[in-house]
C-alpha cells in the first residue's frame, strides 16, 4: 500500500491535514509532520525523514529498506520543499514529493491510494490534479 506524509511548517495543521484526508483513505498510512521540534514554526528533514519511513509501512530488509509500495509526500510551502527533498534522499524507502496543494492533494491522495493496484505514480499524479479543482 502507498503511504502518505503531509508536511506542514505547523504541527497542528500538519495534524488537521492528515485528520481530513484520513476520512477518505480507509487503511492507507497517513503521516503528519512539522514543526521545528522544538514547538515552534518549521519543518526538519530527519522528522521527515521519520515521517517517510513510518508511512512506508511494510517489513525491512537488513539493509533498512521497506517492502511497502512507496510514499507520497505532500508540503505546504517554501523550505518545507527544501526539506522533504532532503529527507526523501536520506530514506531507504521509495518516496515523491507531489507538487500538489497539501490539503486538496492530501484528500485525493488518501483516495487514490485504496485503489489495490496504486502505485507511488498513480498516488502523485492524484494529488497533483488537486491543482485543477475549482472551488467556485
Amino acid at each position: 500500500m502507498v503511504g502518505i506524509v503531509v508536511v506542514s511548517h505547523s504541527e497542528r495543521a500538519a495534524e488537521g491535514i492528515a485528520e481530513v484526508a484520513a476520512e477518505m483513505a480507509g487503511d492507507t498510512r497517513i503521516e503528519p509532520v512539522g514543526g521545528d521540534g522544538k514547538g515552534g514554526i518549521g519543518t526538519v528533514p530527519d522528522a521527515i525523514e521519520d515521517a517517510i519511513d513510518a508511512a512506508a509501512g511494510g517489513e525491512t530488509d537488513e539493509g533498512g529498506r521497506s517492502d511497502g509500495d512507496g510514499v507520497v509526500v505532500l508540503v505546504d510551502l517554501g523550505s518545507a520543499v527544501m526539506n522533504a527533498d532532503v529527507a526523501v534522499e536520506l530514506s531507504d524507502a521509495e518516496a515523491v514529493i507531489a507538487d500538489a496543494p497539501v490539503l486538496e492533494g492530501a484528500v485525493n491522495a488518501a483516495v487514490a491510494a485504496t485503489d489495490p493496484s496504486a502505485t507511488v505514480e498513480s498516488v502523485r499524479e492524484q494529488a497533483e490534479a488537486a491543482r485543477d479543482i475549482e472551488k467556485l
